[in-house]
């Protein structure tokens, strides 16, 4: 018996019988520690593992009104940390501004970057503005393999992620006493969870020094059966089965750690979510039925509200464990 669940007009297709669906556990947030905002849809690349299904035709992009009131928010309850993502956050004609706003408050600024962005026309400079600034880059390679990046995120992108880590690196990125950090994120090719985060980053450490690279951290997150790669595993006739991987693989030791109990999500247009991948699934924060503007949230506290949860959610908790800092478990 197929079911489809609709969430905000998005149809999201149940192939499973409900009599095996395993529902997540309840689970409720702990006080914000980072708050990730998407500057937009806006990509330079179109991955096939994209959750945000972004790509250079979309148009949605954060306002300077709707960021004023995200650092109106941080000042309110005192965040430490601005996590920012996309699409291509540097795309954003804010980007910058969000970033020396949260240097100025003393942030820990997070930069969620694609290592290609960097060699395209105007962004010669972001390079230096990063270091300048401090800011913590992740940035995605989703292989030390040329072939499998390529397959995955376009012809001639391996190449261009090299050249951007070289553009990192002369800034200090990556290297020893540089004080600079430089993650890598690792996604896996297919229906299948992370290997070992530890025994991986020792391959893609040896492998990248052979291009003269360098990083510090490798986190290994897992795909999410959402957007591109459901639609993906939909057509391989795969859902089902990966589906059943991530139930079996639950760990309930993850679900002290999953990144919802400590992350506010704030989308281009303002709404808050527990997590960039609700954000995706319209699934507003803490489960209501009902979006909720930032705005309304400003003199509301968060701590123990519970979260909004559904099946995408055992991609967080099988195996290791995944979220936006990587591997949740060894």
């Amino acid at each position: 018996m197929a079911v489809s669940k609709n969430f905000k007009g998005k149809l999201l297709h149940i192939t499973e019988p409900l009599n095996s669906l395993k529902k997540f556990p309840e689970i409720r947030r702990k006080s914000t520690e980072t708050i990730q905002v998407n500057l937009g849809y806006r990509c330079n690349q179109a991955c096939s593992h994209c959750h945000v299904d972004a790509g250079p035709n979309r148009k949605e992009q954060m306002t300077l009104t709707t960021l004023n009131l995200v650092f109106k928010y941080i000042d309110k309850w005192k965040i430490p940390i601005l996590d920012l993502t996309g699409g291509a956050p540097e795309l954003n004609d804010y980007f910058r501004h969000a970033v020396t706003e949260a240097v100025a408050r003393g942030m820990q600024v997070i930069d969620r970057c694609n290592l290609t962005i960097l060699s395209e026309i105007g962004q010669e400079e972001l390079a230096p503005f990063l270091a300048k600034n401090g800011v913590h880059v992740v940035a995605s390679l989703p292989c030390h393999s040329k072939t499998n990046v390529d397959r995955q995120r376009g012809a001639g992108i391996f190449e261009l992620s090299i050249e951007g880590m070289r553009k990192l690196n002369a800034q200090g990125y990556g290297i020893a006493g540089s004080g600079l950090e430089l993650d890598l994120v690792y996604n896996p090719q297919g229906a299948s969870l992370p290997p070992n985060s530890e025994t991986l980053a020792k391959e893609y450490k040896q492998i990248l020094a052979g291009h003269d690279v360098f990083f510090n951290r490798l986190l290994t997150i897992t795909n999410m059966p959402i957007n591109r790669f459901r639609h993906q595993l939909e057509r391989e006739g795969l859902l089902n089965e990966y589906m059943n991987m991530l139930r079996s693989g639950f760990t309930e030791e993850n679900t002290t750690k999953v990144m919802c109990r400590a992350l506010l999500s704030v989308s281009w247009d303002g709404h808050v979510f527990d997590c960039d991948f609700n954000q995706m699934l319209d699934l507003p924060v803490g489960g209501g039925d009902e979006a909720i503007h930032l705005s309304e949230l400003i003199n509301i506290p968060l701590s123990n509200n519970p979260i909004a949860v559904d099946t995408h959610c055992f991609g967080c908790t099988a195996g290791s464990g995944s979220s936006c800092s990587g591997a949740l478990t060894n």
